[in-house]
């Protein structure tokens, strides 16, 4: 089955790591694409890593994982990093703008000619025709603001546009790290234990007992400008909800954990949960929750930060 199209079933919340079900969609597309993880950068001249707008983080050796969790977060272990650098945001519509400007790098979706929209009329994930990371709920609807995280990129753009931006994706262990502001204090949030806060939401996330209802009461339907909701304690916004965040590692179960699983190189870790719907709800948005994707899949509710490695001394 086109990897591209079992992505959507993924994405829907139908398949999660933590399940390891089989499940088919009712309908296919017209047509079958070819699927790639080569990364296209033709014309790109990478830059120096743009510091300032970073946060860094010692190396060392941190905890990760949860024993209170999902099952597929367990067990807790320890994991040595060097230092590093992870981007403050989730890189924007503007950022992404100026890449493709500079390079004339066509997103995967743009190749494919569509991109994956869930219709809320229907109740369905398609892929909506003409949609791209300008038009995110498709051609006709309103463009992409500038100060919202970038969506319809795959993990494959991602990796362009690090490339191009002098940096890396973070690994999923460095993005827990970032998301604990690098403390082990099994807070189950990056800005705390509970969603919401005196009554105000911490981030922008879905509200509502199921997929059909969403009251909306962080303010946002959709995506949100980066940094609505704050920074973390040590100086990062969004490390839960807005979209989900590609990493570099392809998805596995952790070491010890005794789950089933054949490993395959084309599907890829996310993190953080989204403005949209998961069956998973709060566990999407903790510190500590992990799904994945195929890395061709390009999604309205998925973007990515990037990451550097910390120059040496």
């Amino acid at each position: 089955m086109q990897l591209k199209w079992t992505a959507l079933i993924l994405a829907s919340g139908l398949l999660m790591a933590c399940q390891n079900q089989s499940n088919k969609p009712n309908t296919k597309p017209e047509t079958t694409k070819s699927t790639t993880s080569e990364v296209t950068t033709e014309n790109t001249k990478t830059q120096a890593p743009d510091y300032e707008h970073m946060v860094h983080f010692a190396g060392g050796s941190y905890l990760i994982g949860s024993e209170t969790g999902l099952p597929n977060e367990k067990p807790v272990h320890e994991v040595t990093l060097k230092a590093f650098y992870i981007d403050q945001s989730p890189v924007t519509v503007a950022a992404f703008r100026k890449f493709i400007k500079s390079t004339g790098y066509k997103t995967e979706a743009e190749k494919f000619g569509d991109s994956g929209v869930f219709n809320f009329k229907t109740q369905q994930w398609e892929l909506k025709p003409g949609t791209t990371w300008e038009y995110p709920l498709g051609p006709g609807e309103a463009a992409a603001n500038d100060e919202h995280p970038v969506t319809h990129v795959s993990w494959n753009d991602a990796q362009a546009y690090a490339k191009w931006a002098g940096k890396r994706l973070p690994t999923e262990a460095e993005w827990e790290v970032a998301a604990r502001s690098g403390k082990n204090n099994g807070q189950r949030f990056s800005w705390g234990n509970q969603l919401l806060i005196d009554g105000a939401y911490q981030a922008n996330v879905w509200q509502g007992e199921s997929i059909e209802t969403n009251t909306t009461e962080d303010g946002y339907q959709f995506t949100s400008p980066v940094g609505a909701f704050g920074k973390n304690e040590a100086g990062l916004t969004d490390m839960g909800g807005n979209v989900w965040n590609w990493c570099e590692d392809t998805y596995a179960p952790y070491p010890g954990n005794p789950t089933p699983y054949k490993r395959n190189e084309q599907i890829k870790v996310i993190r953080g949960g989204s403005f949209f719907f998961d069956q998973n709800r709060e566990n999407s948005y903790t510190v500590s929750g992990r799904s994945f994707n195929s890395l061709e899949t390009s999604l309205f509710n998925t973007g990515f930060r990037c990451a550097a490695d910390a120059p040496e001394k």
